[in-house]
Protein backbone atom coordinates (compact mmCIF):
# COMPACT_ATOMS: atom_id res chain seq x y z
CA UNK A 1 0.00 0.00 0.00
CA UNK A 2 1.13 3.49 -0.70
CA UNK A 3 1.80 5.46 2.16
CA UNK A 4 1.68 9.26 0.65
CA UNK A 5 0.07 11.22 -1.40
CA UNK A 6 1.74 14.57 -1.65
CA UNK A 7 1.84 16.26 1.87
CA UNK A 8 -0.32 13.78 3.29
CA UNK A 9 1.32 10.67 4.45
CA UNK A 10 1.07 8.08 7.15
CA UNK A 11 3.17 7.96 10.27
CA UNK A 12 2.25 5.10 12.41
CA UNK A 13 -1.22 4.29 11.77
CA UNK A 14 -2.42 8.20 11.32
CA UNK A 15 -2.65 9.88 8.35
CA UNK A 16 -0.89 13.37 8.62
CA UNK A 17 -0.45 16.65 6.10
CA UNK A 18 3.14 18.05 6.89
CA UNK A 19 5.91 17.27 8.49
CA UNK A 20 6.07 15.75 11.87
CA UNK A 21 9.27 15.06 12.82
CA UNK A 22 10.49 18.55 11.74
CA UNK A 23 11.72 20.95 14.46
CA UNK A 24 8.97 23.19 15.41
CA UNK A 25 7.27 22.02 12.31
CA UNK A 26 3.55 21.87 12.11
CA UNK A 27 1.61 19.30 10.74
CA UNK A 28 -2.28 18.18 10.73
CA UNK A 29 -3.49 15.02 11.44
CA UNK A 30 -6.60 13.62 10.35
CA UNK A 31 -8.51 11.49 13.06
CA UNK A 32 -11.91 9.87 13.18
CA UNK A 33 -13.33 13.06 15.38
CA UNK A 34 -11.85 15.65 12.86
CA UNK A 35 -8.60 17.31 12.57
CA UNK A 36 -6.08 18.21 14.89
CA UNK A 37 -3.40 20.84 14.26
CA UNK A 38 -0.27 20.24 15.96
CA UNK A 39 3.38 21.44 16.78
CA UNK A 40 6.48 18.86 16.78
CA UNK A 41 7.07 18.27 20.23
CA UNK A 42 3.97 19.34 21.80
CA UNK A 43 1.55 16.70 23.57
CA UNK A 44 -1.45 18.32 23.21
CA UNK A 45 -3.12 19.46 19.99
CA UNK A 46 -3.06 23.44 19.08
CA UNK A 47 -6.46 23.21 17.98
CA UNK A 48 -8.85 20.58 17.25
CA UNK A 49 -12.27 20.95 14.96
CA UNK A 50 -14.94 18.35 14.38
CA UNK A 51 -15.50 16.90 10.70
CA UNK A 52 -19.28 18.42 11.56
CA UNK A 53 -17.64 21.76 11.62
CA UNK A 54 -16.74 21.91 8.19
CA UNK A 55 -19.40 23.40 5.13
CA UNK A 56 -16.24 23.37 2.70
CA UNK A 57 -12.19 21.80 3.22
CA UNK A 58 -9.29 22.95 0.76
CA UNK A 59 -5.68 22.23 0.79
CA UNK A 60 -2.61 24.32 -0.47
CA UNK A 61 0.32 22.65 -1.36
CA UNK A 62 3.98 24.10 -2.85
CA UNK A 63 5.10 21.81 -4.83
CA UNK A 64 8.75 22.73 -3.69
CA UNK A 65 10.10 23.99 0.22
CA UNK A 66 11.31 26.85 -1.05
CA UNK A 67 8.06 27.84 -2.82
CA UNK A 68 5.89 27.67 0.86
CA UNK A 69 8.76 30.54 2.30
CA UNK A 70 7.67 33.55 3.73
CA UNK A 71 7.74 36.67 1.46
CA UNK A 72 6.82 34.82 -1.57
CA UNK A 73 4.02 36.43 -3.49
CA UNK A 74 0.69 34.52 -4.07
CA UNK A 75 -0.29 34.31 -7.60
CA UNK A 76 -3.60 32.57 -9.02
CA UNK A 77 -3.58 29.15 -9.24
CA UNK A 78 -0.44 28.66 -7.59
CA UNK A 79 0.34 27.41 -4.11
CA UNK A 80 3.14 29.47 -2.89
CA UNK A 81 3.89 32.34 0.54
CA UNK A 82 3.29 31.58 3.82
CA UNK A 83 -0.04 29.90 3.06
CA UNK A 84 1.60 27.51 0.65
CA UNK A 85 1.04 25.11 2.55
CA UNK A 86 -2.36 25.19 4.32
CA UNK A 87 -5.85 23.62 4.95
CA UNK A 88 -8.41 26.21 4.33
CA UNK A 89 -12.48 26.62 4.25
CA UNK A 90 -15.37 27.25 6.12
CA UNK A 91 -16.48 26.24 9.21
CA UNK A 92 -19.70 26.78 10.99
CA UNK A 93 -21.26 27.52 13.99
CA UNK A 94 -20.46 30.48 14.03
CA UNK A 95 -19.55 30.50 10.39
CA UNK A 96 -16.27 31.58 9.42
CA UNK A 97 -13.03 31.47 7.19
CA UNK A 98 -10.89 29.20 9.01
CA UNK A 99 -6.98 27.56 8.16
CA UNK A 100 -4.08 26.55 9.47
CA UNK A 101 -0.56 25.84 7.86
CA UNK A 102 1.62 22.70 8.00
CA UNK A 103 5.61 22.38 7.69
CA UNK A 104 6.76 21.15 4.01
CA UNK A 105 8.67 17.89 4.08
CA UNK A 106 11.75 18.11 3.09
CA UNK A 107 11.15 15.76 -0.18
CA UNK A 108 9.56 17.75 -3.60
CA UNK A 109 5.27 17.35 -4.12
CA UNK A 110 4.86 15.21 -7.38
CA UNK A 111 2.61 17.21 -9.24
CA UNK A 112 0.06 14.56 -10.49
CA UNK A 113 -0.30 13.87 -6.47
CA UNK A 114 -1.09 17.30 -5.85
CA UNK A 115 -3.79 17.65 -8.19
CA UNK A 116 -5.47 14.30 -7.05
CA UNK A 117 -5.17 15.58 -3.77
CA UNK A 118 -6.69 18.85 -3.93
CA UNK A 119 -9.63 16.90 -6.29
CA UNK A 120 -10.07 14.39 -3.21
CA UNK A 121 -10.68 17.29 -0.71
CA UNK A 122 -13.16 19.15 -3.26
CA UNK A 123 -15.01 16.30 -3.81
CA UNK A 124 -15.73 14.85 -0.61
CA UNK A 125 -16.34 18.55 0.34
CA UNK A 126 -19.26 18.08 -2.32
CA UNK A 127 -20.26 15.15 -1.19
CA UNK A 128 -20.72 16.14 2.79
CA UNK A 129 -17.91 13.06 3.61
CA UNK A 130 -15.34 14.73 4.37
CA UNK A 131 -15.37 12.65 7.57
CA UNK A 132 -14.24 9.43 5.58
CA UNK A 133 -10.77 11.73 5.36
CA UNK A 134 -10.78 10.71 9.54
CA UNK A 135 -11.12 6.43 8.36
CA UNK A 136 -7.21 5.23 7.65
CA UNK A 137 -8.27 2.09 5.71
CA UNK A 138 -11.13 3.96 3.38
CA UNK A 139 -8.09 6.43 2.92
CA UNK A 140 -5.52 4.36 2.35
CA UNK A 141 -6.97 2.41 -0.09
CA UNK A 142 -7.98 5.57 -1.78
CA UNK A 143 -3.78 6.95 -1.46
CA UNK A 144 -2.56 3.28 -3.15
CA UNK A 145 -5.14 3.68 -6.09
CA UNK A 146 -4.20 7.72 -6.54
CA UNK A 147 -0.47 7.55 -5.39
CA UNK A 148 0.35 6.08 -9.33
CA UNK A 149 -0.76 9.62 -10.86
CA UNK A 150 1.88 11.39 -12.19
CA UNK A 151 0.33 13.47 -14.69
CA UNK A 152 -0.20 17.76 -15.07
CA UNK A 153 -3.96 17.01 -16.24
CA UNK A 154 -6.71 18.39 -13.23
CA UNK A 155 -9.34 16.83 -15.77
CA UNK A 156 -8.19 13.00 -15.75
CA UNK A 157 -7.12 14.01 -12.00
CA UNK A 158 -10.43 14.84 -11.54
CA UNK A 159 -11.63 11.53 -13.00
CA UNK A 160 -9.71 9.31 -11.28
CA UNK A 161 -10.51 10.86 -7.82
CA UNK A 162 -14.16 10.61 -9.10
CA UNK A 163 -13.66 6.87 -9.88
CA UNK A 164 -11.65 6.31 -6.72
CA UNK A 165 -14.31 7.64 -4.56
CA UNK A 166 -16.91 5.84 -6.18
CA UNK A 167 -15.43 1.98 -6.28
CA UNK A 168 -14.57 2.48 -2.60
CA UNK A 169 -18.21 4.26 -1.82
CA UNK A 170 -18.33 7.30 0.15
Amino acid sequence: MAQLLGPLELTGNRWVLGDPMRKDGLCVVLTSEGLEHRRHGEAAPQLTVQWSRFVELNVRAAYRKWQAAPGLPSRPGVDMGRDGCSLYGIVRHPYDLWSVRYTHHQRPYAGGHVIVLKALFGQLTQAKALDRLGDPEWLGAVVAQLSAYTSWNAIKGNRLVEATIQSLGT
